[in-house]
């Protein structure tokens, strides 16, 4: 097959798979944490006031993030109206462009390893469910994944332009979720050059145009939202940045090897082989030890573009595993440069490699056809349904431990992994969507309110979770008010709050009515209609 026409099979399988396992179904639950509703919901009235500049959440500036997740859903509400899917698709479509450049980045370096690098990518569990999220995790993942590869193709092939596109997409990192892109990569820059034993690589780097360019691409937003908002230094940067990295001021407390399961969890179903190709790589470098030479270079690169992050947030006080999810395709790539030298040496997978693989992938069926009762009920229910999704998991892991073993060896990796993680992503929006968005998301106890008011009745909510008070402001299009801060609508409202809690809630608005309206059993709340102060 000639090597346009291998492109063309390429570029339709990748489009097939990135279409199914970042687009496909981002509307069959609606948006679900505290996180996604408000996000969406920040890009809709910067949208409506037709603001490319100061966030706000119900009218009132929220600095908490930088604008460029924002900026990509006015964009898509632009063009295909407000809802969930419109508030999903800017991550879909940054997963798509950092599997793109993956493949081309490979195509060119590690030729024969640009399938599999995209494949493994696109189908780990991090990537497939940070992809399918309102949240500036993707967006940050993709551009500073796509900036480190760009400047990794700079210091091989020494062409500017690449230098250029690497200050380019770390700018936009910055624009992403803040200073943490550039430090990221800064810290990586000055590991890699030490370990390759070439500190004027640090020099070459600080390229002046390349950093007039990033200054002209991320610092005009910063500008205009200071002089428009002067509490937004202290709020973005010494609140969200440095208080959130060195405090647990926003309750995020985890111990400090958290990042260890998170990211193999996050690799999955390749994590048992990312660390064979860790350990192996991190061998060959003890080995070889400094200075690299330069053909050995790209696999320490990784190894240590995988470590910065974890370890990097390892040290924060403040712990979420979207913060590690631009390690991930350093993993991946790493995985996809190892099967190439395994393959080139006619290397077979070993049996206790193969089999531990073998547990993993298939054990991705289990909770996806299981979803539905792990999301209703508190504990796995030993039923016909639980021995079913075992005997099925067991069941493949033995073909695909078989098809390691067998002489195809590495080259059946990719595709007996593929399957059951398309399977089980298929399983997870036909199964358990419906208990998704009944248990998790707002939007069908919006529904339901909707659907009783018949008019736009203002909403308050009392005691109740960030995820129902967000989840509302969303899916009503308008401020929610809580009870607690003392935000008590004068006028006539529904008022959201736990079962069982009507009398509580009364005593918030003394000598007003307040009657029982209905319950939203799946969450465990109730709504009631309090009525308007009497003039």
């Amino acid at each position: 097959m000639s090597p346009r026409a291998l492109l063309r099979v390429d570029g339709l399988l990748l489009a097939c798979v990135c279409g199914f396992l970042f687009f496909f179904g981002l509307s069959h639950f609606g948006l679900i944490g505290a996180d996604e509703p408000r996000y969406a919901q920040v890009a809709r009235e910067m949208l409506a006031r037709h603001d490319w500049v100061t966030p706000t959440l119900g009218g009132t500036p929220w600095l908490e993030k930088p604008p460029l997740y924002y900026w990509e859903a006015m964009l898509t509400y632009s063009m295909f109206g407000v809802s969930d899917w419109a508030a999903r698709l800017p991550s879909a479509l940054d997963a798509t462009c950092m599997i793109v450049a993956i493949y081309f980045f490979l195509r060119r370096f590690r030729r024969g390893a640009e399938l599999d690098g995209a494949l493994m990518t696109a189908s780990a569990a991090g990537v497939i469910g940070f992809a399918r999220a309102a949240s500036m995790d993707m967006p940050l993942a993709a551009t500073f994944s796509i900036g480190l590869l760009a400047w990794y193709t700079w210091q091989e092939s020494e062409k500017q332009s690449f230098l250029a596109v690497f200050y380019v997409f770390t700018a936009l990192g910055m624009l992403a979720k803040g200073p943490v892109a550039p430090v990221l990569a800064a810290v990586l820059v000055v590991a890699f050059a030490i370990a390759k034993g070439d500190p004027r690589l640090i020099g070459r780097t600080l390229w002046v145009p390349g950093m007039l360019l990033f200054c002209a691409l991320a610092l005009p937003w910063y500008a205009a939202v200071e002089i428009r908002n002067p509490q937004f230094f202290r709020e973005f940067i010494l609140q969200h940045n440095l208080a959130r990295f060195g405090t647990n001021l926003y309750h995020h407390k985890a111990p400090f090897w958290y990042y260890a399961p998170v990211t193999l969890l996050a690799l999955a179903p390749w994590s048992v082989f990312v660390l064979a190709a860790l350990a192996k790589s991190a061998t060959a470098w003890w080995r070889q030890r400094p200075p690299v030479k330069s053909g050995d270079a790209f696999p320490v690169f990784l190894i240590i573009w995988a470590m910065v992050p974890p370890v990097f947030f390892s040290i924060s006080q403040s712990k979420l595993p979207g913060y590690i999810v631009p390690a991930i395709p350093a993993g991946t790539l790493l995985l996809a440069d190892y099967l190439r030298r395994q393959r080139a040496e006619n290397e077979r997978p070993r049996l206790g490699l193969a089999l531990l693989h073998a547990m993993v992938a298939a054990g991705l069926m289990v909770p996806a056809l299981l979803i539905r009762y792990l999301l209703l009920q508190p504990r796995l229910p030993w039923n016909q349904a639980t021995w079913v999704s075992l005997t099925i998991a067991v069941g493949l892991a033995l073909v695909i431990a078989l098809s390691l073993l067998s002489r195809a060896g590495y080259g059946a990796l990719r595709f007996v992994t593929m399957a059951p993680v398309v399977v089980a992503l298929a399983s997870v929006l036909r199964l358990g969507a419906p208990a998704l968005d009944t248990k998790l998301s707002a939007r069908p106890l919006a529904d339901e309110i909707a659907s009783i008011s018949g008019k736009p009745v203002p909403i308050a909510v009392f005691q109740v979770s960030r995820e129902v008070e967000f989840g509302l402001a969303f899916y009503r299009n308008q401020a929610v008010s809580r009870y607690e801060l003392g935000q008590v609508p004068s006028q006539e409202h529904f008022v959201v709050a736990p079962a069982g809690s009507q009398a509580a809630a009364a005593r918030q608005v003394p000598g007003r009515p307040v009657r029982y309206v209905g319950q939203f059993a799946p969450q465990k709340l109730e709504y009631f209609w309090v009525a308007g102060i009497q003039r």
